[in-house]
């Protein structure tokens, strides 16, 4: 590792809004939330729709399947990162779309590519964040 990765990775810090999120990553769980008056799913958590505003919302469990929507390859070791590392968004099967790291998998443009089908998997970083990352889906469909 660099001495740039050996640096601690910055964490999230979990707030009321979000902490129903944090606590369902611990558990294995990707949670999202959905408004029970529009049935919009969201992600980031918040205490309301951003569709139709309303308050009326629930959290969810997601299925942890996605396909790949965008990525960039950064070719520079970053705090907690070895280069190189891929930053990329998802598109969870359930609608939201996330920023993330697709792990378990050569950091190429060959390996990583558009649309291909991934899956949630879960870092442990310490007793209270537990990070949800993306890899390849087994099988090759979500």
């Amino acid at each position: 590792m660099s001495e740039q990765a050996d640096r601690p990775r910055r964490m999230p810090k979990p707030t009321p809004e979000t902490q129903h999120f944090w606590d369902g990553t611990r558990a294995s769980e990707l949670r999202l939330q959905r408004c029970d008056a529009c049935a919009n799913t969201y992600f980031p958590p918040r205490p309301f729709c951003p569709a139709c505003a309303s308050r009326d919302v629930q959290v969810v469990a997601a299925s942890g399947r996605a396909t790949l929507h965008a990525y960039v390859i950064n070719q520079r070791p970053g705090p907690g990162f070895d280069a190189p590392h891929s930053i990329a968004v998802v598109e969870l099967e359930e609608g939201p779309r996330m920023m993330t790291n697709i792990v378990e998998c050569d950091q190429t443009p060959e390996a990583l590519t558009i649309d291909m089908p991934v899956e949630v998997v879960y870092e442990a970083i310490d007793d209270e964040i537990t990070l949800p990352l993306f890899r390849p889906a087994a099988g090759g469909a979500s």
